[in-house]
């Protein structure tokens, strides 16, 4: 079955008007170019009968210039159907034949397994399949279909192909970072392939998932995920991220899917797709990653898609299990630790934000949050050092709880404190807290009781508010 995406609709007359000379760019029109001509250029006549001229195709012109539509690509459907309503999430995976082995089965294996029914009928999944064997595609998709039959029947799934004469020029590209040939050729296009998925995906749900076809989820992952958007609703993000490894588990609201489709093929032949990615984000405003740990999506395949070469690639901050997400109430964050460049504070509170990174510890320097209204707490997580940075860690240190907020010298605290526990190897966990502070407390502190010679990286605050009964 083929799918072709209504063209949209195109400003085809243009009128620009510069100073001093007035001047009519692009028509369609002969008769409208033929006028043009006999119009003496000077102030007078322009500001006149070309004006008109100007004004009459500006009136005729089908629609203003838009980047929301899909591209008109067409489409062949090999497994399923499109769905009849929009989805809460459409997951994309572009995929080709390997030199060895192949993963694509049991990364669909994985969604559905790690999925519950709930959760699967607020989602489809895309495969594109992108090689330009086309036996292999017919082949890849008859497998699909047998193996996962209930999934395409319930809407869940669906398999797609493209021309490879819609592609554009993927030889004697330019070789940029000294790149071979053969590797300018598979990354531009990949970078095509996944403009091209991302483009059918874009009317299908109100968000989309990128992932690659070798990853493993974490059970529920959507679920997780849903948590994170709700939390993540007072910024206005272009990507949450899912995963540290490359454009595995890269979320976007689809509304931005035309854009980025664009953006991708603007720039198919200059470098690799996850760098892209990175800029797309980056040039709608969204300076830093805002990403969710521990990671939803582990890399789990060994061989390359790119001539089949060795990958060991691993999350080390996949979690296959995941717990519920921590409530973090509204505070402010405070310390009197120098902080390193940008590493703020808030970071490390602010969920899937960053981290804070300071320097110089000395004994009785604090990390302090206090609590825009009393808290009862049931469980605190504080995790220091990073998988890059296993040194940046709290080696002495204790977690206080405070009470009677108070603002003394113009700095905002708690008047009394008591001790919950101890830092053991740069982290402090406890559940149950309200056995140990039953109150409800209106501040958290991390206190240094020891000089060290490390900087300390606070990259996760964990704060879990006890649920009434």
């Amino acid at each position: 079955m083929r799918r072709s995406r209504a063209p949209t609709r195109s400003c085809r007359a243009v009128c620009h008007i510069p100073s001093p000379t007035l001047r009519c760019l692009q028509s369609h029109n002969p008769a409208t170019l033929h006028q043009l001509k006999n119009i003496a250029w000077n102030e007078k006549n322009n500001s006149g009968e070309l004006g008109k001229i100007c004004k009459q195709q500006w009136q005729n012109s089908p629609a203003e210039i838009t980047f929301s539509h899909p591209l008109n690509i067409s489409y062949f459907y090999l497994a399923g159907t499109a769905p009849k309503s929009r989805k809460f999430l459409s997951i994309g995976i572009s995929t080709v034949k390997r030199v060895r082995e192949n993963y694509l089965m049991g990364t669909l294996q994985s969604i559905f397994e790690r999925s519950s029914y709930e959760e699967l009928e607020q989602m489809v999944v895309v495969i594109y399949l992108a090689d330009f064997d086309v036996s292999w595609n017919l082949k890849t998709a008859e497998e699909i279909k047998a193996k996962f039959t209930s999934h395409i029947s319930a809407g869940h799934l669906l398999v797609i192909q493209c021309s490879k004469h819609i592609y554009p020029r993927l030889v004697g590209l330019k070789r940029n970072y000294n790149d071979p040939q053969e590797r300018v050729q598979f990354r531009s296009k990949q970078n095509v392939d996944y403009a091209f998925l991302v483009n059918f995906c874009s009317e299908l749900s109100d968000y989309y998932l990128m992932l690659e076809d070798d990853v493993f989820c974490a059970k529920n992952f959507l679920s997780s995920m849903k948590k994170f958007i709700n939390v993540s609703k007072g910024s206005s993000w272009t990507t949450l991220t899912f995963s540290k490894l490359g454009y595995i588990g890269k979320l976007y609201h689809s509304v931005d899917l035309p854009k980025l489709a664009r953006f991708l093929l603007m720039f198919y032949d200059e470098m690799p797709c996850d760098w892209l990615l990175e800029l797309f984000h980056r040039s709608k405003a969204q300076p830093n990653e805002m990403r969710f740990k521990p990671s939803l999506f582990q890399h789990m395949g060994t061989y390359s898609s790119f001539q089949g070469k060795h990958n060991k690639l691993k999350d080390d901050e996949f979690q296959e299990h995941m717990g519920s997400l921590p409530d973090n109430p509204p505070a402010l964050v405070f310390t009197n630790i120098p902080v390193y460049e940008q590493y703020l504070p808030a970071k490390a509170y602010e969920l899937g934000v960053g981290q804070f990174w300071g320097k110089s510890l000395k004994e009785g320097n604090y990390f302090l949050i206090v609590f825009e209204h009393p808290v009862k707490v049931s469980k605190i997580c504080v995790l220091t050092g990073s998988p890059e940075h296993k040194g940046d860690i709290l080696r002495s240190g204790i977690l206080q709880v405070g009470r009677d907020k108070a603002t003394v010298n113009d700095h905002q605290g708690c008047k009394t404190y008591s001790q919950l526990g101890t830092f053991d190897a740069g982290k402090f966990e406890m559940e149950n807290v309200t056995n140990h502070f039953s109150e409800a407390m209106e501040c958290v502190r991390v206190l240094v009781t020891e000089d060290q010679t490390d900087w300390l990286i606070i990259s996760e605050v964990k704060i879990w508010i006890e649920k009434e009964k």
